[in-house]
């Protein structure tokens, strides 16, 4: 048995047809019946009924046509990953993603690449953007995507996008509700920031961006991990973020006006990029050349 009497069955299975086939497969009707007549003397049942108008599917025939199926699409499965053996595009791509400030095209890239490339293992890490950037640094990741705050000339970057600064509020805060929070009731707020060295990068930014609205604030350290949202559920304290996800019960986000937006770029070192992590960054910039034209709202914004 081969793959071929395999596509011949199938073909012939759903046009009904050995006629229709023959035209499908750009083969000979005589030839096609041959094989088919090998196929079933090979398998010692009879899969077609044959009749003046075509044919049906015997019993055996509608259990062999899902096995058919299943097997062609595990050979095709195969020749693709021949063809990225060939390519080249195989291994893995060690992805660093910032866990205070995100850009909204992040899961769309990981979907589509994960989708294109089966070749390649993706895995995938959420750090403060220092620890990040020293692990890119140092090789233990392959790209980092971060705000444009943490590009140096010895990095190789994609321009990604740009996304606009929210305000994470607390329900029972007296700031929770919804539509555009205007940044002077931000004025005397305490604004939750990492506190820590590695999220000092994030840090600067949001001191920055309260600077540039004119907002007297009080920066307090929070909770590391998960545990930082806790204190934003409890009113404990306000936090400034992008793209916000998956939020915990408790929290809402509001858009900042006036608005002021954050760049971010996916980073990857000055060496020439393994066949893999080339291919990745082909697909975060066609995502983010999509994004660009056609920019959608930030819809976990109220």
């Amino acid at each position: 048995m081969e793959l071929r009497h395999l596509r011949y069955f199938v073909a012939i299975a759903e046009e009904r047809s050995f006629t229709r086939a023959a035209e499908r497969l750009w083969v000979a009707q005589p030839g096609l019946s041959t094989q088919i007549r090998r196929l079933e003397a090979e398998l010692g049942v009879q899969l077609f009924e044959r009749h003046t108008r075509g044919v049906d599917l015997t019993g055996a025939g509608t259990v062999f046509l899902e096995r058919a199926r299943a097997a062609l699409a595990a050979a095709e499965s195969a020749r693709a990953t021949g063809r990225d053996l060939e390519s080249g595009v195989v291994g893995s791509v060690r992805l660093g993603l910032t866990t205070a400030a995100r850009w909204r095209g992040t899961s769309a890239v990981l979907e589509q690449f994960t989708r294109q490339h089966h070749g390649v293992e993706l895995t995938v890490l959420e750090g403060y953007g220092g620890t990040l950037w020293r692990d890119l640094r140092d090789g233990r990741l392959d790209a980092v995507v971060a705000s444009s705050s943490f590009a140096s000339a010895d990095l190789r970057t994609l321009e990604l996008g740009a996304e606009p600064w929210a305000v994470m509020v607390g329900a029972g805060h007296r700031l929770a509700g919804t539509g555009p929070l205007a940044a002077r009731e931000l004025h005397g707020e305490r604004i939750a920031v990492t506190g820590h060295r590695d999220g000092a990068g994030h840090d600067r930014e949001v001191a920055r961006v309260l600077e540039q609205l004119g907002v007297i604030a009080v920066l307090v350290h929070g909770a590391p991990g998960p545990a930082f949202y806790r204190g934003i559920a409890k009113g404990d304290a306000l936090a400034l973020t992008t793209a916000p996800e998956a939020l915990p019960p408790g929290v809402f986000v509001r858009a900042l006006e006036p608005a002021r937006t954050l760049a971010f770029e996916l980073l990857w070192r000055e060496e020439t990029p393994s066949p893999a992590l080339g291919a990745f960054v082909r697909v975060g910039a066609e995502l983010a050349d999509r994004a660009v034209a056609d920019p959608a709202p930030l819809s976990a914004v109220s």
